[in-house]
């Protein structure tokens, strides 16, 4: 009789992870932006119907990168949880900090109980009355949380882009600065020698969080308006 193949549990949950890095870092980035009326979000999106930025309740929106299908998932599951927590409660029982709890919970089940992780990576942000009172919450495939301020940069070639945004971010900036900084940063090479890119209007997807809106703060960036925001002097 053979012995059964014995796979350690540290080495078992490193196998996991390392699948779970390698599928978001194939995907583009997404970046979460605080500017001075609220909260800005921009990707690499040239699909009209496929979203990775969304809105989830009044004040609250969610992004992702990954494989679409499964954050999909877990927006659906978020907007459920959102519109029930609201119905049975009230309306301000919803809040960011409970929806990165529910995320958190679901991707570390997934994670240590099945043979296979969510390839995903999460920010649920929330907008508040003033820019203190922003959150924004950064979810990895094993549920892990982690309160960011400023700004977020997720999936693909996130460091370069990373370090970009940390150098000439400012969170009183306009919106128009905030979203050029934002596609100045998600065309950055990946090397150094590395041919720069140009992403055009057709290929972003962008949304804010906009505290001046009222209730509803969530709303996408399209067409005439983004390209008036894309090529606004600063």
């Amino acid at each position: 009789m053979s012995m059964p193949f014995y796979v350690s549990p540290e080495q078992v949950m490193k196998d996991k992870s390392d699948y779970a890095r390698k599928g978001i870092a194939r995907g583009r980035s997404v970046l979460a932006v605080q500017y001075a009326d609220g909260i800005l979000f921009v990707g690499e999106n040239p699909s009209n119907a496929l979203h990775k930025i969304s809105e989830i309740y009044d004040r609250i929106a969610f992004a992702a990168v990954g494989k679409y299908n499964e954050f999909e998932s877990l927006r659906v599951g978020g907007v459920r949880y959102a519109d029930m927590t609201g119905y049975q409660y009230d309306r301000r029982d919803v809040t960011g900090r409970g929806l990165a709890n529910l995320y958190a919970q679901t991707l570390g089940t997934i994670f240590t109980e099945s043979g296979k992780p969510y390839e995903v990576e999460l920010v649920v942000a929330e907008v508040g009355s003033t820019q203190a009172d922003d959150s924004m919450y950064r979810l990895t495939y094993d549920g892990s949380v982690v309160d960011e301020h400023g700004f977020v940069v997720m999936g693909g070639n996130s460091d370069p882009i990373a370090a970009y945004v940390r150098e000439r971010h400012n969170p009183k900036a306009t919106l128009a600065v905030a979203l050029q900084l934002a596609v100045a940063a998600l065309v950055q090479p990946v090397a150094d020698g590395s041919e720069v890119r140009t992403v055009v209007g057709d290929d972003l997807e962008a949304a804010v969080l906009d505290r001046t809106r009222p209730r509803r703060a969530f709303k996408r960036l399209l067409g005439g308006p983004l390209d008036k925001l894309l090529t606004a002097k600063k």
